[in-house]
C-alpha cells in the first residue's frame, strides 16, 4: 500500500508532467535512440509547420484568405526581425532562422495543449538548439572573415594594458552563450508549466468552494503562459540573429 501511495503521488507531482517515456524502443550500437514522446511531439510540430506552410500558400491569391494572411503575416513578422538586425544581406539566412522561430513557438503551444508534452521544458533539447545556432554563428564568422573573426574579442578602444583581463572576459562570454541561450527558454517553459501543476492540484484536492482561487489563477495563468510561449520563442530568435550578426559584420 505504501509503495502504490508513493506511485501515486509521484504520478500526481508537477514534476511528473516532463518524465520522457519510451513510446518504440530502439538500440543502435549500444546507444538508446528511442523514440519517445519527446520525439513525438517534434514530429508533431514539424508535420503541422509544413502542412499549414504548404496548404496557406498553395493558391498564393493576390486577395489571399484568412490562413493566407496568417502565413504571410508570420513571414513578415520574422523577415522585418532579420532586416533590422543583419540587414538586407541577413536575409540569406532569412530560412533558417524562421525555421527556429516557428518550431520553437509551436512546440511552446503544442505544450500547452492538456496531456501533451512540452519538449522544450528540457535543457538537452534547448541546449541543441542553441548549440546549433552558435556553431553555425561561429563557422560563419571564420568562413566570412578568417581569423580575423578572432578581432571580435578584442573591442574597439580598449587600452593595450587592458587586454588581457578583457580578452578572456570576452572569450569566456562567447562560450557561454549556448548555456544563457537554451537556459532561458528551458527555465521559462518549466517554471510555467510546473505553476499550472500545482494549482491544477489545488483545484482538484481541495473542496468545491475552496477550488475558485486556484481554478481563476489557473486560468489567468494560462493566458499569461500563451504570451510566454510567443516571447520566449522570440527573444531565442532575435538572440540568434544578433549572435550571426556579430559573425556576419562584426559588430561590437
Amino acid at each position: 500500500m505504501a509503495a502504490e501511495g508513493a506511485e501515486a503521488a509521484g504520478h500526481h507531482s508537477p514534476m511528473a508532467q516532463f518524465e520522457i517515456n519510451r513510446i518504440i524502443h530502439f538500440n543502435l550500437g549500444g546507444y538508446d535512440v528511442s523514440f519517445t514522446n519527446a520525439s513525438l511531439m517534434m514530429v508533431i510540430a514539424t508535420a503541422l509547420i509544413v502542412g499549414f506552410m504548404v496548404y496557406a500558400m498553395r493558391g498564393r491569391s493576390l486577395v489571399p484568405t484568412r490562413i493566407q494572411s496568417v502565413a504571410e503575416i508570420t513571414y513578415e513578422f520574422v523577415a522585418n526581425m532579420v532586416r533590422e538586425n543583419l540587414g538586407k544581406d541577413g536575409m540569406t539566412y532569412f530560412p533558417w532562422i524562421f525555421t527556429i522561430f516557428i518550431f520553437i513557438l509551436l512546440l511552446n503551444l503544442l505544450g500547452l495543449i492538456p496531456g501533451s508534452f512540452t519538449v522544450t521544458s528540457h535543457i538537452i533539447v534547448t541546449f541543441a538548439l542553441a548549440g546549433m545556432v552558435w556553431l553555425t554563428a561561429t563557422i560563419i564568422g571564420f568562413v566570412k572573415h578568417g581569423f580575423g573573426y578572432l578581432k571580435l574579442f578584442v573591442p574597439d578602444g580598449v587600452p593595450l594594458w587592458l587586454m588581457p583581463v578583457i580578452v578572456p572576459i570576452e572569450l569566456i562570454s562567447y562560450f557561454i552563450r549556448p548555456i544563457s541561450h537554451s537556459v532561458r527558454l528551458f527555465a521559462n517553459m518549466m517554471a510555467g508549466h510546473t505553476m499550472l501543476k500545482v494549482f491544477a492540484g489545488f483545484a482538484v484536492s481541495l473542496p468545491w468552494w475552496g477550488k475558485i482561487a486556484p481554478t481563476g489563477f489557473m486560468v489567468a495563468f494560462t493566458g499569461l503562459e500563451f504570451l510566454v510561449a510567443f516571447l520566449q520563442a522570440l527573444i531565442f530568435t532575435v538572440l540568434t540573429c544578433i549572435y550571426i550578426n556579430d559573425a556576419v559584420n562584426m559588430h561590437h
